[in-house]
Formats: C-alpha cells, structure tokens, sequence
C-alpha cells in the first residue's frame, strides 16, 4: 500500500473540500475567528487553496480546502504539499464515483524526485474516500512514479545503457519474456533505420522487448520512442531546443510505465513491449541529410532531417510488432513541437482511424481526467512526405508537423495481409508548471487513461 494512506480506523484530522459557490454560507455560520482567519489568508473556496484551521490550544484543528467552481477531483492533487504531517480524511460529502479519482490525484501529488537533491517529505496521509480501489490506486500512481522518474533522470544516468538496464529490471521483476538486439546485431536482424539513429552515439542502439502473459490470450503491443537525448544529430538542434531532450525517451518512459501497472493486472490480453533505444548524437558516422535507408518493411526512406528521428526508429519498431502478429498496437513519443503548438504542453493528441478505440480512449480519458484529444490522420497530406528518389521522406514540410508524422508512421504498422489497430500519442512527458498532483518536470502523459481503456476492455 501506499505510504501517504492511512487505515480507515487512524485518529484524523478533517478536510472539509468547499466550493466557491459553497463558502459565502459556511463561513457565515462560522466563529469571527475563523472569518478573520480566512479573510486574512484572502481564502474563499479557491481551487486548490488551503487554509488550516488552528483549535485552541494551537493543534490543527480541520483543514478547509477550496474546491472552485465545482468538484474536479485532480485539484485533491493540490493538498499533500500543503498539509503537515498527520493522518486526514475528507469530511465532506463526495459522490462515491470520484472517491477512486480523488485518492489517485492525492497520491500523485505526493511525488517528489530527490535522487540528486534532499526534498522535504510531508508524511500527510489521506484516509481513502469511499469508491477508492487502494490497490489499484497505488499500483497507478507507483507506475507513474516510474515513469516520472525516468524521464527526471539526466542523460548522463540515463543513456541507452541505463535505459535498456530499467526496463530489464522491470521485465524481470514481472518474470517477463526479455528480449534484446543491440549494436551491429540490429543490422544482420534487419533493424536498419534503429541502427542508423543511434549509430553516432557512444553508447549502441538497441531494441528491448519485453512480453508477458499467455501466449493464447489478446496480442497488444506497446511501442515507445525512447530517444535518450537528441542533439537533432547533424541538423543540430539550438541550444533552446536541447534543453528537455532528456525527456525524448518519455514514450519509452510511458510504455514501462503501462507495463508496470498492467504486468500485475488480470487483463487477458498478451502484452508485448517494443523499446527502440537510441542517443541522437553526432560523429564522423552519424547519418546525415540526403541518406536513403531502407526501412525493416523494405520501404526506402529518404533522411530530409536527421532532427526527425524518433519516426525512424518507432518505424522499425512498430513493422516487429506488426509483424509478431500483435491485433493492437500503440505507440507513444515525444513526436513533435507540432503537437505542443496546437495543443499545448498538458493535452497531448492521439490519431487512430479506429472509432471504437477513439471513443473508449475519450471515455476513459473523462474517467481518469488524464485528457487527450483526437487530431485527423489526413490522408491527403501524405504527398507531404513524397520523395523523389525514395519512397518516402521523413520530414513532411513545415505545416501540419503532428499529423505528418503520425502518417509516416502509419506505412510501417501493417504487414502483408495483417493490419493490427493502431493508435499513435504524441505525448509531451514534461509539465513546465506545477499544478495540483502534477509537480513540475517529467509526466507521463496518457498512460492512466490508456490503462483504464484497456482495464474496461480485457478486464
């Protein structure tokens, strides 16, 4: 269980969550004390705002949390880095579907990343709200752990070595099926365009893959971009663009994340995890601009940027677990700008021509509050990636960056007659402002919403 839950039956402190609407008439019926309290702590029921309540003999007494304009059981993520050590519980009436919601936003905002610098601790523990599934609350949020702090993790901790070394610690952990093709073994096994990305690096390329379940059951497939850091190769990125390159493993970091949560479930589905690891860097064999390199499916592609090199790489992945007959695959990456243009650092778009899947991830992401949105897989931009001496080109041009690459990637998921469902998440992995439950720095974006789908579907 979760270190920051407390037992049903523990001493408490009470919480009492208040909308805005709610508050001119509480605090009405309330000591002069306690208004003067409020007033000077300018507090009224604002989302994610505190306030504690002292008793005489200057304990804490309860504990008034603003909920805004309605409930929105994220903004419970706001409480554990404001409370003091002791054991809560929310007092206040909660609809019993929220309960489970609200328990998982309170323990991801107990998330801190301390392996380089000593971070204070809050031992507050929150009594779980009735509706919470303990368990399943505390297996999301320690896979969201995981995740978060693989992608924290600097480059210089977190090359392919260290990258590959996690998610074989994972797969063991699980009793997984592990299976890894590193270096020049990439090319004699046909995985050229891994190969190509990750040769100028100092540590080799690699692909990790990583199966459990049995082998009769659903065949679903994870693939993750996992780009330990990208320089943009010989079309060097700016010194601003390399600041969060740490974080282009996030795909990597968002499937192991699905792994860890989903490896202990009871999902009937045989789940395989696809890991093409690279360092995007630079010398005297790097790939470069103009290369043709033919892909795992035979397709020659022309390298028109060598700064798009995450699509290369999910290419080869993404034709393996095709071709090992998976029925599903999804796939997420730290794609494009393109997708932060549009939807901004927090709403990370997803493309499917599947609409059943569409409409279940949409209903799962309303569930969990781990938002997404469906951007068109526009077929009539793919003459964007026309090559003239190859079949196709990596880079689709300056407009409609997301959906271009979600379509480059798209000519590698079926394999002769098999043509799996797919899914691809552009996902941002990084929150560049704290916000209740979601400290600043590394996510995992999709990942609770995509377990839940899954969760309904197979469970």
């Amino acid at each position: 269980m979760h270190p920051n839950i407390a037992s049903q039956d523990a001493p408490f402190i009470p919480i009492h969550a208040i909308s805005s609407s709610e508050w001119p008439a509480y605090i009405e019926g309330k000591s002069s004390s306690q208004a003067a309290l409020a007033a000077y702590y300018e507090f009224r029921a604002q989302a994610g705002r505190v306030l504690l309540v002292p008793a005489p003999d200057g304990s804490l007494e309860r504990v008034l949390f603003g909920l805004g304009a309605s409930l929105d059981a994220a903004v419970f993520g706001a409480l554990p880095s404001k409370l003091p050590a002791g054991d809560y519980r929310i007092v206040s009436p909660i609809p019993k579907d929220q309960g489970h919601a609200i328990l998982v936003a309170y323990l991801l905002g107990t998330y801190v990343f301390d392996r380089y610098k000593r971070k204070d601790h809050r031992p507050a523990r929150l009594i779980p709200p009735a509706g919470a599934d303990v368990d399943a609350a505390s297996l999301t949020v320690s896979a969201v752990k995981l995740g978060r702090d693989l992608v924290n993790t600097p480059p210089n901790d977190m090359g392919p070595d260290a990258l590959e070394a996690a998610a074989i610690s994972l797969g063991e952990s699980h009793e997984a099926e592990i299976e890894v093709i590193r270096g020049e073994a990439l090319l004699t096994q046909n995985y050229p365009l891994i190969h190509a990305v990750g040769r100028g690096a100092a540590q080799e390329p690699r692909l990790v893959i990583l199966r459990i379940g049995r082998k009769d059951a659903y065949p679903l497939a994870l693939v993750g971009k996992g780009v330990t850091f990208d320089t943009g190769g010989l079309n060097l990125k700016p010194s601003s663009g390399m600041a969060l390159m740490k974080k282009d493993m996030g795909g990597a970091a968002c499937v192991l994340a699905l792994f860890s949560s989903l490896a202990s479930s009871r999902l009937d589905i045989r789940l395989s995890v696809y890991i093409p690891i690279v360092e995007n860097s630079m010398d005297g064999g790097s790939f470069r601009p103009s290369d043709v390199i033919r892909a795992r499916n035979g397709l020659s592609v022309e390298i028109d940027n060598t700064d798009a090199e995450g699509r290369l790489i999910l290419a080869d992945a993404v034709t393996r677990a095709s071709e090992d007959g998976n029925a599903m695959i999804l796939d997420m990456a730290t794609l494009t700008g393109a997708a932060r243009v549009a939807l901004g650092p927090e709403l990370p778009p997803f493309f499917t021509e599947d609409d059943e899947l569409a409409a279940s991830l949409n209903e799962a992401a309303a569930l969990t509050g781990d938002h997404l949105w469906r951007m068109p897989l526009w077929r009539p931009y793919e003459d964007d990636l026309d090559s003239s001496i190859a079949d196709l080109k990596n880079s689709g041009g300056p407009f409609a960056g997301a959906i271009n690459g979600a379509l480059f990637i798209s000519k590698f998921v079926a394999v002769n007659e098999h043509k799996p469902i797919w899914a691809h998440f552009d996902v941002y992995c990084w929150n560049p402002k704290e916000k209740p439950g979601r400290p600043q720095g590394g996510e995992v974006h999709a990942v609770r919403t995509i377990e839940a789908m899954l969760r309904k579907r197979f469970g």
